[in-house]
Formats: C-alpha cells, structure tokens, sequence
C-alpha cells in the first residue's frame, strides 16, 4: 500500500483499502488507519504551519494532545470543519482533509518570512509592539490582528448535522480502558453494578495497543485484551469508545462527548454527528493514563521529530514505521523500547543518545545485539532539514558543559523526556496536587469527590503495575459501595517494560540562546529562551507566565507543554517547581463542537417553545405568532386581506366598542400561602396587604433591594392565607426565585409556602363596554355588576360549568375580567366565550393590540418602558409605595441619594405636532441645533398609532420629565428632527369613567 507500512503489523485492515484526499491529492490507507497515520505510511510528515512563525510541523503525538497536525475535515456538503486532529480523525472513502494555516500551499508559504524575523516576536511583543504610534492602532494593528488571529478557515455553510443529549446514572463510571481501566472494571463488574468505561479512541485498549509484546498471565496483550472486553460486556458494561470525558463536575457529575458519525462515510438516517452525554455516578475511576514528554532543544519542531511512544504507537497499532533511519534522543527508558520495536521491524536505527551517564545493562545490551549505535550523556543541540528532519546535532555533555558536537543523518528523530501523569479530570474537581521530586512532576493527592486514580494517572509505569493499581481501585470501589469482591485478581505479565528515567528543564545548546528555537508549545510558538525573558521582564507567577507568553494556552491546553513549561520558568525563578505551582486545567478536556453542546437546541429547538392551550384555537384561526420570552404568542388575528395595521386597529376598536377576548394564559403565577403569608407579602411588595379584604385584589410592585422596578401584576388575595400572584409573562421564574431566595436566606423564620402555579391555569381576559353583559350569564355564584363584585375584586366561582378564580380588572381601561381556570379546561372555556360573544362581535386580540390599549391608559409594561434603572416616582407611581410600611425590598435603595436627586429619567407621554409616529429606542434631545454629539436626554419607550386617542401616542423616559409637561422635545432622525410635546402618560379616559358597568334598564 505504502513504503512505510510493515506487513504484519498493527491493527489496521490493509485489506480493505480506503481513499482519501489531503491537500487534494489522493492517498490510500486501510480500515482503522487515522489520517496521520495513513500519510505517515507515505512517508508524509509535513501536515501543517505553525501558528505564529509558520514553520512546518507534522505530527508529533498520536492521541487527543496532538499540538500541530491540525487539519480542516470535509464531510460533505456543509460539512466542513477546522482544527481536527489528523491523530484521532480516522479515514473513510471519500473523506476530504486539507492543512492550515497557510499561503499559498503547504510546503511554500509566504507566511514563514515571521521565522526570519522572529527577533520581533519575542513574549510580549503585542504588548510593546501595538501601543505605539497610537494613529496605526484602527488602519494597521488591528486589521493585521483580525487577519493573523486563529488556526484554519471557519466554516461558511449552516451546519447540516444534528446533535443529542442523554443522561446516564450509574455506580461506576471509569475514564480510560487501558490495563489499569479494565482491571478497575472486571473487578466492580459484578453483584449487579452498573459499570461504565469510556475512551476516547477509536478502540478499547490504552497502552496494550501499543504494547503487543506484553503476555498477561500467559495471554498475549490483545487476545487478553479480546477476551476481557467481551468479558465485561457479557456481565453487563456498557464499554463506550470514541467517547471523551470532556469535563468533571461537583457531585460526580461527569459530561462525556460521544463521536457518533465522524468515522463513517454514510450517516445513517436520523443518527446525530455527535451525542452528549451527562453523567452522575456514584463512584469515578481516572485510568486515563500519563502523556509522554517532549524535549526541549533547538529544532525540536521539526517535522519528523516525534515522541518515541507515539512512534511506538504508529509501528505496533498502525503497522507504520516513522522512519527508516531514525535516530533517538531520551532521557528515559521507554524510548529505548520504542528503538528496538523499529529496530525489529526493519528500521535501521541510527543512535540512541541518552542524557544520563547510566542506564540499565539490559537496554545496552538490547541496542548492542540489535545494531544500534548508544551515546550516554549525550544532549541535542540542534537539528537540520526544511520540510522535514535530515540530520540530528548530538554533542557530550560533562556536568554543565557541552562538548564538540557532531552530525547523525536520520530522516526521524524520536524523543521522550519522561511521562506526566494526565491530570485534567482530576483538577476539575478542585483536587490538590503533589510533587514528586523523583518524577519531576505533579502527582494527585485529595479530591473533594468520590473519586480513585489508577495506574499511571498517579505515576505508576508498567502493564503490571497498573493491572495491580486498578484491581485495588475496583476493590476500593466496591467497599465505599459497601459490596464484597468476589474472589481474588492477580496478573503476571511478561515482557513488561516499566522503564525509569529523569526529566531535564531543556536541553543545551551550542547555539547564542538569542538564536535558538527550542519549542515548549509548539501549537502557539512558545520557546524556551521566551519562558526565562517573561521571568527577567517581571513575571513571577506562573499564570503570568503562562499569559504573558501563552505557553498553555494553546487548544491542547497545555498537555504537551506545562510541565516543561514549568521547569524552566522554575529554573529561571530560581524556585523549586512547587514553590511556583502549576496553572489550572479547565474544560473542555479536548476541544468540543458547539454542536456538541447545544444539542437538541438549535433552530426551532434552540429554546423550549412554552404553549398554552388555547394556542391550537389561535393557529386554526389565522394567528400571527411572536415569541415573548419562552412563549409562542398571538401577536395579531389578520382576517383576509389585512396587513399587521389593518388587523391591530381593528381589534382595538372592536374592543374599544364591544368586547375583546385576549389569551392571558402566559402571565406569571405563584401562590403565596401560609401564617405568615400577609407578612411575607408586605416585605416583598412597595404596597400594604395587611387590610386588603379576602375576595379583592390590588395592583402590586416589586423592587430590587436597589430600589429599581423589577416586577408588577395584579395579586388577588383568595383566603386569610392565601394570595393568587400574577407576574410578568417573562418574570415569573425570575420572581419565584427571588421571593424563593429572601424566604430561605433572610426570613427563614415566615411559615409560607411558595408554589409555581402558572401551568396550572388558563387565564382568559374579556375587556370592552359589552365584557360584562356577555360573562354575566355564564358565571355561578356571584353576580356581575358595580355592587357585588366591585372593580379589583376577586372571587372562586364556576364559569361556564367550569370552576374559576375570576378577577375583575382592567389592563385596557375598559370593564375587564381575568379568568382563570384549570389549564385543560382553557381552550373549552374559550370556546364557550367565543360561542356567547357572537351576539356582540366579539374579536380575539393579540398581543400588539394589548399594547396599543394598555399605552392609551398609561399603563407600564415592565422591561418595555422601565430599564432596570426606573424607581416607582420616576413612573408616576409613588403611590404604589406603603408610606407607613416600617420595611419593604427596596426601601433602602429609595432612598439613596441619586434615586431622588433630580433631573431624573421620568415616564411621560409624547404626542408628535405633525402626527408622526415615533420609532420605538429613538432618542430624545431638548436642543436640537447644539452641536454633535448631541446630550440625549431620554428615549421613545413605547409608541402606537391610536384611533382612540386620533393621533399617535407614545411614552419615553425623558430627564426630569414631570417637570416639563407641556414643553417641547425634539426626536433627531436620519431625515428630519421631529417635534413633540411632553403630555401625561394617560392618555385616554382619565377618570375611569369606562370601567363601570352601565345598569341594565
């Protein structure tokens, strides 16, 4: 198939071809292969260009930490995406991949001049760079920011794919299925535990992929490895794969990212691309293993020079050798191992450089009987090659010197400074760390979770080790579930190669540290010699650092980088490690698609459409529909032949003359119950309740303890200790978790209950001259007129054979009831009012024609014409406030200074001199020939054509409004300045004339 594939070798199936592009050219690879490790099997190591100065990078990882094989998947139409690691994306027939990052082609890109002057981007360089001279900042600084910013192209195309979600409980989720995962998992697999093992590679397996030469008692790795995976499926483990732990949250609540479609060239009907998924489990293992460590040295960047275990990886998993010549730079043993596998596989090794002065006999000898060439105490100090390594610096190193160096010809150059534990999940929890000074890095130590790490997650190397680790784990989770295990679990393994080994900061140079490029992170084109210039410019934190050179933060989040990172910044301090700490690892683990996270929640699913019942009515009879809030509610009811305006003002001119019906189902509602319910109620609202009579209702508003308006409704007072609270459409939950917040932090000594009660009702409100003639004769158990049930009052009754709260108020000015009724029974009791209103031509309204009647009256609509910044005397309504309360939420901030100096913002209402109607959000100036930028003193708030009124009406907040009525303001537009008076914001029937109910002769 390819010159680098080894017959024999790996998992691949080579038998069964597969093509894909990169670049646009075609390339072939097998069944399992990713795209990194079919273009490794031709012998491509040029994936891509490094962020900042464009060098070429290849691949030099094999798993999810992959910093610079970053590539852009297309999937199909609409289906492209960037960034995608060429190490986990596996191929498919006809999968389109193409590098980053740029110009005009891969192998010449233009972009690559910034490697030469890369004296102008040492850490920091934007800070100094682009303060100076300030004119350059809008026509060259930031256009260049703008084009340099970000890796790959984003996509253009609406997102095709869908995404979903689901929940999962279980007793035992365990993260990693390598030796450590599975031995946790055989062991917690039984008395009918629910056990689930994630991993976020194509196959179960972790390090035994890479590792077949391993015989677990007496089993070769991967048959064992067969036969415990079909094992734990039997007793029950749900085994997920292409699953990522992206996140670990309070509680054991753990969020895992499924890779449902990516690896497949036909999507199935109505499967997602990706599934999400959220779960709580009793008890987590972290198995998830330790990454390999880069070296740092100059040149180390190059493509070709990769991590010894990734190259392992690539030979024993894929059946690739990176290299037919490579060469080897380590500092621990595990990189040897990875030398006799190529070695063994027809690789002809060239060196094995080791920075220590001993190693054990036994690798010697292995090298020796293999051919190999070994140099102790041996560093790097440079590489060669433009597209790919060519030659390898090596140079002896006597305690701190560095000696005459000399050339190695190698076409790969494979590295390992040690391994760090993989840490991310762990940190999410808030663990502490530890450092391990024989390590040379952080270990886990507490964690505030029911959580156990196994394996090399806490700095245990070897098969053996870990199967060990992660039997005690299973063991130890069984107990905190107060299980017994059952039997004893024991492992032999043969052929294991543990390996010791030592970490260095960097490696020496015999380069000017001004001119050496030796990479920390790679992703972001951090150096060394730029971690210890952020120490000497000042920084000593290492979260300074980090952000004054971005080491870290890079999409790998540091994977690769931090501990090395660390150690220079540590050396450069003149501190030991800990004394300097690390920076913290935060989610997502990898990155993760938007997708991913919205899920379900997207296009018409992007918010949960909340309905009332009546809306099925509405839609048969040619409703226009708005949202508000979460609702989906009737805006207009056009008849044939009838725009917005048409259909508007004839519904308010209907109601205005006869009756209107208008579905209120969506207004807020909690019942406040309980001894202390009268309390409750004066603490909460401006108004006093301790007299209001069972059976009356009164209009009540609620501040912010800094004195704003917040909420308002109408609250019916139903028994001695029983309120019926209405709310604003979108501040009902807003509302209940306010109350809900001083009930049980400030007056957890009020016995009250607080109760959502807004699905649980119908409301439909009547309004008009005719509302009470047409609900009379429907209505049991009071009698409709001005006696018995006053204006603001309330009663349970039965309406139309249905039991009701009703309410007699008006938010239009006119005679209004509001009645409630059990939600089911809405739509009937609607229908029996549509039926009853034929003989007075009754008209359904919308919501636009509720703003038209309650603006003509003045009345607020809260978060319409109030901002957050509006007091009760600023709308008029300080006789909304209790003046002999002794307390109420916001009293205080009312009386704050700036709530009562002047010149305020008040609410008045503006009539235009020529009959224009205001925009909505206009802007509002007293002096219109002053001279730009002008002093907006106020905005339009609401403003309506009104028949009822003859002209447009509007109401604005306008500084010292009150104070001006009569007085002229000026409303600037793109075309014209428009004149306006300031007037009263009641604007039709002040004195409530149209609220009684004429007597029947």
């Amino acid at each position: 198939m390819s010159s680098y594939r080894v017959a024999g070798k790996g998992r691949v199936d080579t038998g069964k071809p597969v093509d894909f592009t990169f670049d646009g050219k075609t390339y072939q690879g097998g069944v399992g292969d990713t795209v990194a490790s079919a273009l490794l099997a031709h012998g491509e190591h040029l994936m891509g260009r490094s962020f900042k100065y464009h060098r070429p990078r290849g691949a030099v990882a094999a798993g999810s930490e992959e910093p610079n094989a970053l590539i852009g998947t297309r999937r199909g139409p609409g289906r492209f995406e960037p960034n995608t690691r060429a190490t986990m994306q596996e191929i498919w027939p006809g999968l389109e991949t193409q590098s980053q990052n740029k110009f005009p082609s891969l192998k010449f890109d233009v972009g690559a001049v910034n490697d030469a002057a890369y004296m102008m981007f040492s850490a920091g360089f934007y800070y100094k760079t682009f303060m100076w001279p300030r004119s350059f900042w809008d026509k060259v600084y930031e256009p260049f920011i703008r084009q340099a910013a970000g890796l790959g192209v984003s996509p253009t195309e609406e997102d095709p794919d869908h995404y979903a979600s689901r929940y999962l409980h279980c007793d035992v989720l365990i993260v990693g299925t390598g030796p450590a995962g599975l031995a946790a998992a055989k062991v917690a697999a039984q008395d009918g535990l629910k056990v689930v093992i994630v991993d976020e590679h194509s196959e179960a397996g972790g390090t035994l992929l890479s590792e077949p030469q391993a015989k677990i008692d007496g089993t070769p790795a991967w048959d064992w490895l067969s036969a415990t995976l079909a094992e734990l499926k039997a007793t029950g483990v749900k085994v997920m794969t292409r699953t990522t732990a992206i996140g670990y949250y309070h509680q054991n609540f753990v969020g895992l990212c499924e890779r449902v479609t990516d690896h497949l060239s036909a999507l199935p009907d109505d499967t997602p691309r990706e599934r999400m998924w959220r779960v709580r489990a009793k008890r987590v293992i972290l198995a998830q293993g330790a990454l390999e460590k880069p070296l740092v040295f100059h040149g180390n960047d190059r493509p070709g020079v990769m991590l010894a275990g990734s190259a392992q990886t690539y030979l024993n998993r894929f059946g690739v050798l990176v290299g037919k010549s490579p060469a080897v730079i380590t500092s621990h043993d595990s990189a040897w191992f990875a030398a006799f596998d190529l070695a063994d596989s027809g690789a002809k090794v060239q060196v094995i450089a080791d920075t220590r002065a001993e190693v054990d006999a036994d690798l010697i000898a292995g090298a020796k009987s293999r051919g190999i060439p070994v140099k102790l105490s041996h560093t790097v100090t440079a590489t060669s090659g433009r597209l790919r390594v060519k030659s390898v610096r090596l140079n002896p190193v006597d305690g701190g010197s560095v000696g005459a160096g000399s050339n190695v010809t190698c076409d790969a150059l494979l590295m390992s400074g040690g391994w760090t534990p993989s840490l991310h999940l762990f940190s999410h929890t808030k663990g502490s760390l530890t450092w391990d000074t024989d390590l040379t890095t952080f270990l886990p130590n507490e964690t505030p979770e029911d959580c156990i790490i196994a394996g090399a997650s806490r700095g245990l190397w070897g098969i053996e080790a870990a199967l060990k680790d992660g039997v005690t784990a299973g063991e130890q989770t069984l107990d905190a579930l107060d299980r017994a295990a059952s039997g004893t679990h024991s492992y032999a393994v043969e052929n294991d190669r543990a390996g010791t080994g030592v970490t260095h900061k960097e490696l020496l140079t015999d380069k000017s540290p001004g001119k050496a490029k030796a990479f920390v992170d790679y992703q972001n084109d951090v150096t060394a010699k730029d971690l210890r210039l952020a120490v000497r410019e000042g920084m000593r934190s290492i979260e300074h650092v980090k952000r004054y050179t971005t080491n870290g933060m890079a999409t790998d989040q540091g994977k690769m980088s931090n501990i090395n990172g660390l150690n220079i910044a540590a050396d450069a301090l003149g501190k030991p490690q800990p004394k300097v700490g690390l920076t913290t690892f935060r989610p997502p683990y990898t990155p993760t698609t938007f997708g991913a996270f919205a899920g379900y929640h997207r296009g018409e699913h992007f918010e949960v459409t909340r309905k009332t019942q009546i809306d099925g009515w509405a839609r048969e009879n040619g409703a226009v529909f708005e949202p508000v809030g979460q609702w989906s509610r009737a805006w207009y009811f056009p008849k044939p032949g009838e725009d917005m305006e048409t259909a508007v003002r004839r519904e308010c001119v209907t109601t205005r003359n006869s009756v209107g019906i208008f579905d209120a189902s969506t207004l807020g509602k909690i019942e406040v119950k309980g001894p202390d319910a009268v309390e409750f109620m004066n603490r909460m609202y401006t108004n006093p309740w301790t007299k209001l009579g069972i059976g009356r209702c009164r209009y009540g508003l609620l501040l912010g303890d800094d004195g704003f308006i917040r909420d308002d409704g109408v609250i019916g007072r139903f028994g001695q200790d029983l309120f019926h609270v209405t709310t604003t459409t979108g501040g009902a939950a807003r509302v209940l978790n306010m109350m809900e917040d001083y009930l049980q932090t400030e007056w957890p000594d009020l016995n009250v209950w607080l109760t959502s009660t807004t699905e649980n009702w119908s409301t439909i409100a009547l309004n008009g001259p005719n509302a009470a003639r047409l609900l009379a004769p429907l209505v049991e158990g009071i009698d409709i007129n001005d006696e018995d049930f006053q204006h603001m009052s309330c009663a349970e009754v039965t309406v139309a054979g249905m039991p009701a709260r009703l309410f007699r108020l008006s938010f239009t000015g006119e005679i209004g009831f509001e009645i409630n009724v059990p939600a089911p029974m809405g739509r009937q009791l609607w229908e029996a009012l549509w039926a009853a209103g034929q003989a007075y031509d009754i008209t359904a309204y919308g919501t636009e024609t509720m703003h038209v009647l309650r603006a003509e009256k003045g009345y607020i609509i809260v978060g319409q014409d109030t901002d957050g910044t509006v007091t009760p005397q600023d709308c008029g309504m300080g006789w909304a406030i209790g003046k002999a309360k002794p307390d109420f939420v916001g009293k205080r901030g009312l009386m704050r200074p700036d709530l009562v100096a002047k010149g305020r913002k008040h609410l008045v209402g503006l009539l235009t001199e020529d009959d224009s109607k205001l925009e909505e959000g206009a802007q509002i100036v007293f002096d219109p020939n002053q001279p730009k930028p002008m002093t907006m003193v106020g905005h339009v708030t609401s403003s309506y054509q009104s028949d009822a009124v003859g002209q447009p009406i509007a109401l604005a907040l306008v500084a010292g409004g009150h104070d001006k009525m009569g007085e002229t303001v000026y409303i600037p537009m793109p075309d014209r300045t428009i004149k306006a008076k300031i007037t009263s914001t009641v604007f039709l029937d002040p004195e409530n004339t149209r609220l009684k109910i004429a007597k029947e002769s």
